[in-house]
């Protein structure tokens, strides 16, 4: 590389040298950026499928707290208790599996958004960093609702494969 100076104060190559560079160096960062958001969009998809399936682990690991839970701590609008815990662990453990794997992600992501308000809704003691967290979750599942499952998921490659 010469960065030596004409007599002008332009350098050998060119007036436009530097800003070219500077524009390839831009390009560079938002390829490797390009090449690194399937990456996030896959680490997104496991952190939230490891919170709820972790909460629905724990709800199946002690059944009777569980409906006892729902009989007494839980205010599920317009489901009988019972009915609302079984729904609420199905969703926790099954919807997070097609999350992780990118299946029906956008509708899992839907499911467990609704899920996540709701669950918010019902308990009246959630803490303010419960409600936090409630809420980073809630966002995370929005990134995904919106930007799609990205190129690290089976509907990715059902896509490509599928329908072209």
């Amino acid at each position: 590389m010469d960065l030596t100076v004409n007599r002008n104060g332009v350098g050998a190559e060119g007036p436009g040298g530097m800003l070219n560079k500077a524009i390839a160096g831009v390009k560079n960062a938002g390829r490797a950026l390009e090449f690194l958001s399937p990456v996030l969009d896959l680490a997104i998809r496991l952190l939230i499928a490891s919170v709820f399936f972790k909460s629905g682990l724990t709800k199946i690991e002690s059944w009777e707290s569980t409906l006892s839970l729902f009989e007494n701590e839980y205010a599920v609008p317009l489901l009988a208790p019972a009915l609302a815990a079984y729904l609420g662990t199905t969703a926790e453990l099954g919807l997070p599996i097609l999350l992780a794997l990118g299946i029906g992600t956008r509708f899992s992501a839907l499911a467990l958004f609704v899920f996540n308000i709701i669950a918010t809704i019902s308990y009246p003691d959630l803490s303010e960093v419960g409600l936090k967290d409630h809420q980073y979750w809630g966002l995370l599942l929005l990134v995904t609702l919106f930007h799609g499952p990205g190129k690290l998921s089976v509907d990715y490659f059902l896509a490509r494969r599928f329908l072209r």
